[in-house]
């Protein structure tokens, strides 16, 4: 395995989606771990660039890192939300911790470093996009379309919950 900008840019993207993941487990303020989710997503869609997967990094920055993080804001700063300061995990709470992301990384490392893949050409990353789109709309249409349905009924359903609450606070 040589050494080159790209496996250098992998393993730093990787590392700041792991940080991420790992504040967003052990930081007691909601709005700092939406931040570190924010991290974790924009570093992932730095992984499927350096992927040459060029069409899912842009989705993932515009869907996940755009609109589900402004949704979960909006849903935290919408709610009532009683900030309560819970007791900080003793020392034995963050060393368990540790050491169970320390067993992971080794069993992944391992497993990792055991596979044999063959290496086989491939033209994935040639026009990916347009490879995508015609998948998407020859052999899935019909569940990207009972989706886009499902996703409305619970836009509709959410909008009908919360207008309840709403008439039940005022008739209080």
């Amino acid at each position: 395995m040589s050494l080159s900008g790209e496996l250098i840019a992998f393993f730093g993207l990787a590392l700041v989606a792991i940080l991420g993941g790992v504040l967003l487990i052990t930081l007691t303020k909601v709005v700092h771990m939406v931040i570190a989710l924010v991290f974790t997503f924009l570093s992932i869609a730095g992984i499927y660039m350096v992927l040459s997967a060029e069409f899912v990094a842009i989705v993932q920055i515009l869907i996940y890192s755009g609109a589900i993080t402004i949704v979960m804001l909006f849903g935290i700063m919408l709610t009532k939300h009683q900030e309560s300061d819970e007791p900080a995990k003793g020392g034995w709470g963050k060393l368990s911790l540790l050491a169970a992301i320390g067993g992971f990384a080794v069993a992944v490392y391992l497993g990792i470093y055991n596979l044999d893949i063959p290496v086989q050409p491939t033209a994935l990353h040639e026009e990916n996009t347009k490879q995508i789109g015609i998948e998407l709309f020859s052999k899935y249409v019909i569940p990207f379309e009972v989706m886009s349905v499902l996703l409305l009924v619970a836009l509709v359903g959410a909008i009908v919950l919360a207008k309840k609450d709403d008439e039940e606070e005022d008739q209080s």
